[in-house]
């Protein structure tokens, strides 16, 4: 990163930071636009879902708050928030208040625009609270025959102007978030989110080595390393014979003891690829590069997959995550005036 890139996402204020997902929720202090505290749970807006009620999710974030501040003030005996800033599934009816989605195509100017101030005493007394609005994609569906024509995204967005501002997405590009869900989002030449496609694979891999007869078939943590043999040969099945057929190959496998436990998850994990792979083929095909962001191990292997494909791929350094996602919401905070650049 140059040194005028990262003139442009620092700040002047100390604030806190928030990137709720579906799984986990992550929290920061920061100073000049750097996280100089972190902390992190495993709630997320799944929990609400399961719960019928946001107040578990209410209390494990007033906890990671106070506990950012505390560290922050440790290390800075100034430490001294002046806003909370938060993006991300907060943002959903799940969340702590539901803000609308902003239309695709939205930049810069257009999520500052839609920033939305709210007050949550019981969360973090009178700090001002600052939510980012997601996108929605393609044209509201008039039935179920239409909805594959739409998309939304709480978070990415966010993410995505951070890649852009420290010159880590080029432009025109497709960026593929393997979080939770797996999401390929197109950015126009303008900088702009111009459309996504979201699928719920990585949930559904999760679920499938835990909750599954497969849960005895394969490891139930995420992957350290895939194999590619074995990936190939579980993105060939599924092309062969569907997704659900394929999977339960997985079983099949143990029954006839082929392969090892990390072998028949890297199968699985190949089933899923191909699945997503297929649908996004010609999305991929028609803007330029394509950017991986996250994953780990199932990275590596959507990036043969892709190179397979003759796509031009870049990973970027999971280390860049948090700087990319900071730098968004500095960015949004800028340019609504909320917050002053250095």
């Amino acid at each position: 990163m140059d040194a005028a890139r990262e003139d442009q996402r620092c700040v002047r204020e100390d604030f806190v930071a928030v990137d709720m997902g579906t799984t986990n929720t992550r929290v920061w202090a920061v100073r000049s636009g750097r996280a100089i505290a972190q902390s992190r749970a495993g709630v997320g807006i799944r929990d609400s879902a399961r719960d019928g009620s946001s107040e578990r999710l209410r209390a494990a974030l007033k906890e990671l708050i106070a506990e950012v501040c505390e560290s922050a003030r440790a290390l800075e005996l100034d430490f001294s928030p002046v806003l909370v800033a938060a993006a991300g599934m907060i943002t959903s009816a799940l969340g702590l208040c539901e803000v609308p989605h902003l239309e695709a195509p939205v930049g810069k100017s257009g999520l500052a625009r839609g920033l939305k101030l709210f007050q949550f005493e019981t969360v973090c007394g009178d700090l001002p609270v600052f939510l980012v609005p997601g996108v929605r994609c393609g044209e509201p569906p008039t039935g179920p025959s239409q909805i594959g024509q739409c998309d939304v995204m709480r978070g990415e967005e966010t993410l995505c102007l951070g890649l852009m501002e420290l010159g880590l997405a080029t432009l025109p590009s497709v960026v593929l978030n393997l979080g939770s869900h797996w999401k390929a989002i197109g950015l126009d030449s303008d900088g702009r989110i111009a459309w996504s496609v979201t699928s719920m694979s990585g949930e559904l891999i999760h679920g499938a080595q835990t909750q599954t007869v497969l849960a005895g078939s394969v490891p139930q943590e995420r992957p350290e390393v895939i194999d590619w043999t074995w990936c190939w040969a579980g993105m060939n099945e599924q092309r062969r014979s569907g997704l659900a057929r394929a999977l339960f190959c997985v079983r099949l496998l143990e029954l006839n003891r082929l392969g090892t436990a990390a072998d028949r998850l890297s199968f699985l994990v190949g089933c899923f690829i191909a699945s997503d792979l297929d649908g996004l083929r010609k999305f991929f095909n028609s803007d330029g590069s394509v950017l991986l962001v996250g994953g780990g191990a199932v990275g590596g292997a959507w990036r043969k997959a892709l190179e397979l494909e003759r796509i031009t791929v870049r990973e970027l350094d999971e280390t860049l995550l948090e700087p990319a996602l900071l730098s968004g919401l500095c960015l949004v905070l800028t340019a609504s005036g909320h917050l002053t650049k250095a």
